[in-house]
């Protein structure tokens, strides 16, 4: 069995997806039709701009996206689509180019929902209050605990559970700050802040939460063609009323993306397929799912490779 996941942000790097829109005019139709989407050249962005514009977090979102599922209709155009896939997975903005891709929403609708959901993240608390940090060396039962620990009032919770020892914490900044320092005290190898804009997939953002469901009450989303993995659940959802619920519910909850893994590989998933920018996920899965085969295309290389 197969699993088509799909990366979150930190991928993203300048230039990424203009190989695939050489190659396979299907590909450059997706930059097109996003750009059409949003009113704007994100694509110029994308291939010709500078990485601080692109790591916004609202132009970020749609610009991976993108990559995404141009790299997904590349493969449709060498014979391979949703129906190679028992299951599709994201990890945070990456559960919407899931969902896309299984049919689920249209490349347009996407594109807009994630430069909304990325503009609300943004505004959702000022610049300077919230922060995130990764805990490595932990595992999520020992970081949920010190981010408890560390709230003292505050909001600071586990918000990616990534791996058996990658574990990120997001919420106040100073509630952050005490959690890092209270990890290494209690074990971990490496507690490091991260270089985002705002707490994601905390408390702190309610007043995205509120953006989105009121976005996404607007958008129609159909059954996709396999299932999504949810990142909120770590389980299986093709009812479309459930899956607009929990993509609201993502911008406030954890990514349980170990469990989503867990449950792929029990579910007898054992060929797991990246497709977009980077790896991330790649590394993530050889530590969760350690016998199972990962391939990654974000390149037209990896798709000739996957031909031959």
């Amino acid at each position: 069995m197969r699993a088509f996941v799909f990366p979150g942000q930190g991928a993203q790097v300048v230039g990424m997806g203009r190989e695939l829109a050489e190659a396979y005019p299907a590909a450059r139709a997706v930059f097109a039709e996003v750009d059409e989407a949003l009113g704007e050249s994100l694509s110029d962005l994308i291939w010709n701009g500078d990485i601080e514009t692109l790591t916004l977090t609202q132009n970020a979102q749609p610009a991976l996206m993108a990559t995404s599922l141009a790299a997904f209709r590349a493969l449709e155009a060498e014979g391979f689509g949703i129906a190679d896939a028992d299951f599709v997975a994201g990890h945070s903005l990456g559960e919407y180019s899931a969902l896309c891709a299984a049919g689920a929403l249209s490349l347009a609708d996407t594109a807009r929902l994630l430069r909304l959901r990325g503009q609300a993240m943004q505004e959702a608390v000022p610049v300077g209050q919230g922060a995130m940090a990764a805990i490595l060396g932990l595992d999520f039962a020992a970081v949920d605990q010190i981010a408890r620990d560390a709230a003292e009032g505050e909001v600071c919770q586990a918000a990616n559970d990534n791996d058996p020892a990658q574990v990120v914490i997001s919420g106040h900044k100073a509630a952050v700050e005490r959690a890092a320092a209270l990890a290494k005290e209690r074990g971990a190898k490496r507690a490091l802040m991260l270089p985002v804009s705002a707490p994601f997939h905390s408390a702190l953002m309610q007043p995205a939460a509120a953006v989105m469901a009121e976005a996404l009450a607007a958008v129609e989303i159909a059954a996709p063609a396999v299932p999504l993995v949810a990142n909120v659940r770590a389980e299986p959802v093709s009812e479309p009323g459930a899956i607009r619920r929990l993509l609201v519910e993502q911008v406030t909850g954890a990514v349980r993306w170990r469990e989503s893994v867990e449950f792929l590989a029990g579910a007898g998933v054992t060929e797991f397929w990246e497709i977009g920018a980077g790896k991330a996920l790649s590394g993530m899965i050889k530590r969760i799912a350690k016998d199972a085969a990962v391939r990654n295309i974000g390149v037209p290389a990896d798709i000739a490779a996957l031909r031959a």
